[in-house]
């Protein structure tokens, strides 16, 4: 679909310049820009290479000089990278479900005889619902998803391709889960007769080695998965079932892919959980928490709200509201930082040491 620089620029909160009726119907970086599309020039580090597409409008930064820039028409906004909310929502034919969910159900669909599901719901092929399933209006599901018994999924709620939810998880309104995700499998909870060495080791900080080898026995996930209004989970990302009481996802959290939430987890809203990230068992994230990828919670922690937890950080106890944490073990990200620039001084120390030392022993 076609849009005009002016059409665009108000749905923007922007400025248009130039040829406002300017038409163009894509989206690309300025060095490979067609003349058609608007090119995504957001801040002066990506003005030279408009020189190299064949762009004739782009998205610039406010104060912008876009004649300048050789253009024949723009936009320019305060913080384009917010506009590029706005901006690819428009160019997302798949999104609107135009190309990848047409209207309808697929004849190879099974649903349930005691499934609920909304006549305009659109369900693409090979795809299984159970019974006591409830799937509301709007709702858009690709194919070869799983839904099993007694789900919950809410209006206007997208499930692409792969998806498996087991049973009795429950997902708001406006959901978006991508490819692969699973909900809802059994939690990693086992327990021996005796303490096992896990156990052990953590009750005596590993002044006592190992327990005597016993088998595991496992202990079944009887609570659901709760996923709140306007959450977004990632491709192949994970989240199980609670022990008794629900796993839950506050709403508008963001789920990045290969990520993991244990049983028992309570997810704040509007939380940003990165790439491969991972909130063990029975720990409690604040609203607004934020982990990097690769971060890390251990099991049976509170995190307050408006945390940041920085890449590939191992969190191993509480966190107070507010923090900004770094490092293994995770500490204050000011403090992780100069203990870090004091280790890359040592070697330069020890040798001024040795040297003054040196001097020391040469005097006597």
């Amino acid at each position: 679909m076609a849009y005009t620089i002016e059409e665009l620029a108000v749905a923007l909160g922007g400025a248009a310049h130039g040829a406002v009726s300017f038409e163009v119907d894509g989206l690309a970086e300025p060095a490979s820009a067609r003349a058609g599309d608007l090119a995504l020039a957001s801040n002066p580090d990506y003005a030279d290479a408009l020189s190299t597409g064949a762009a004739r409008a782009a998205l610039l930064w406010e104060g912008a000089d876009w004649a300048a820039l050789g253009l024949k028409a723009a936009i320019t906004v305060g913080r384009p990278r917010y506009a590029m909310s706005e901006l690819t929502r428009l160019f997302d034919a798949a999104w609107e479900g135009t190309l990848a969910f047409p209207e309808g159900r697929h004849p190879t669909v099974l649903i349930a005889p005691t499934a609920d599901v909304a006549p305009d719901a659109a369900i693409g092929p090979y795809t299984v619902i159970g019974p006591e399933t409830v799937i509301g209006p709007e709702a858009r599901i690709g194919a070869h998803v799983s839904i099993g018994p007694g789900c919950r999924i809410g209006a206007g709620a997208l499930i692409r391709d792969g998806v498996r939810l087991t049973h009795d998880v429950r997902i708001g309104d406006r959901v978006v889960i991508q490819p692969g995700a699973v909900l809802g499998g059994d939690g990693f909870s086992f327990v021996t007769l005796e303490p096992s060495s896990a156990e052990v080791v953590r009750d005596t900080l590993g002044e006592q080695g190992a327990a005597a080898a016993q088998p595991w026995a496992r202990i079944h996930s009887l609570g659901g998965v709760e996923i709140g209004d306007d959450v977004e989970i990632g491709a192949n990302a994970t989240i199980d079932r609670g022990t008794i009481r629900a796993t839950r996802v506050g709403a508008g959290t963001k789920i990045d892919s290969l990520v993991q939430v244990g049983h028992n987890a309570q997810i704040g809203a509007h939380c940003l959980l990165c790439a491969q990230s991972g909130v063990a068992g029975s720990t409690t994230l604040g609203d607004h928490v934020v982990l990097a990828g690769h971060a890390g919670i251990a099991d049976n922690l509170t995190v307050g709200d408006r945390v940041v937890i920085g890449a590939a950080s191992a969190v191993l106890s509480n966190v107070p509201s507010g923090r900004v944490m770094l490092g293994y073990p995770a500490t204050q990200m000011k403090a992780n930082i100069e203990s870090y620039k004091a280790l890359r001084r040592l070697p330069r120390d020890l040798a001024s040491l040795k040297k003054a030392v040196s001097k020391l022993e040469g005097s006597d």
